[in-house]
């Protein structure tokens, strides 16, 4: 089957590229949804100026495969904040006006007020701004979990004389390894879309993975290809390199979890159960009049409850992040 040729700027130097698509097909492209159109139509011109994105946030955006660039995802994020600054404000009103004209307690409801028209648009941002560099994270941690079993693939194929080049582009057909396999179709795309050669696009492939452990083994695949090195015997290096380190990891994780159940026991249940029963005591004897009821009302229907949710979400993190 024949090849159409399509120019494609490179993505580092700048220079052409030739992207290579089969007969007849025609190129897709990744397009912004439309909340995020219609901040880029309106935010454009901010963000159209050369070197006013941080490039931490593009590097980002790159290794998290949001599939969005740099410019328009700020544009995305101010329109969002600008959306969320006129619900603050909408919330606060609506705080003061329930507040003072309904309950009567003018002060403390005005001052959540003000806590809600504030948080509502900063929290946003601040969620919106690290939404990248969070799911780069959480990659990161996906790949490191799945590289161990991965490597029995590599070097299972290796064993049988595979070219490396055929090796990721079988192991980007196999789903079940995860955001592995996703990094594999991507050094696919490479060579066989972009027309890049194998070890520079390993190079690339190493410089834009959020994992430590994929970088470091992509690293030591074309070192050891540069000089002359054999593949087989290194992928069954880092295979039980990659297990022990999965199972050192795996102790910790028990181990933290086992510290933060004691903590539960005296942070959740101990410390909470000492402290509502000291505020009762004082509540009856009259010492500290009704603002004690009301403490003790605060502790027993948001503390308690906030804590444990904490610690719930906490130690289903880490048995997801410890499940293989």
């Amino acid at each position: 089957m024949g090849a159409e040729l399509y120019g494609q700027e490179g993505p580092v130097d700048g220079t052409a590229r030739i992207v290579r698509i089969s007969k007849g097909s025609t190129p897709t492209y990744t397009g912004l949804n439309p909340l995020q159109a219609l901040a880029w139509k309106y935010f454009r011109h901010k963000y159209e100026i050369e070197g006013a994105v941080d490039p931490s946030l593009e590097e980002d955006l790159l290794k998290s495969h949001m599939r969005i660039g740099g410019k328009e995802y700020m544009a995305f994020v101010m329109f969002t904040t600008y959306l969320l600054l006129v619900v603050g404000v909408g919330l606060a009103v609506a705080l003061a006006v329930v507040g003072i004209f309904l309950l009567g307690t003018g002060p403390i409801i005005l001052l959540f007020s003000v806590i809600a028209g504030v948080f509502t648009p900063v929290g946003g941002y601040v969620v919106l701004r690290s939404l990248p560099s969070s799911r780069a994270k959480t990659r990161g941690r996906e790949i490191d979990k799945r590289i161990s079993s991965t490597m029995s693939f590599i070097s299972a194929m290796a064993s049988a004389d595979v070219n490396i080049d055929t090796i990721f582009k079988e192991l980007a057909k196999e789903k079940i390894y995860g955001e592995v396999a996703e990094e594999a179709a991507w050094i696919t795309r490479d060579t066989e879309l972009l027309g890049i050669d194998i070890l520079t696009a390993l190079k690339q492939a190493a410089a834009r993975t959020p994992s430590r452990r994929m970088q470091d083994f992509l690293q030591g695949v074309v070192t050891t290809a540069t000089t002359g090195g054999q593949l087989k015997p290194y992928f069954l290096i880092k295979a039980e390199q990659y297990e022990r380190e999965n199972k050192l990891d795996m102790a910790k994780r028990i181990e933290t979890m086992g510290l933060m159940a004691e903590t539960f026991v005296t942070v959740v249940v101990a410390f909470p159960l000492f402290l509502i029963i000291m505020i009762a005591i004082f509540t009856v004897v009259g010492t500290g009049g009704g603002g004690m009821s009301v403490i003790l009302w605060a502790i027993v229907a948001m503390m308690l409850p906030a804590l444990q949710f904490v610690f719930i979400w906490m130690m289903m993190v880490m048995s997801k992040e410890g499940a293989q």
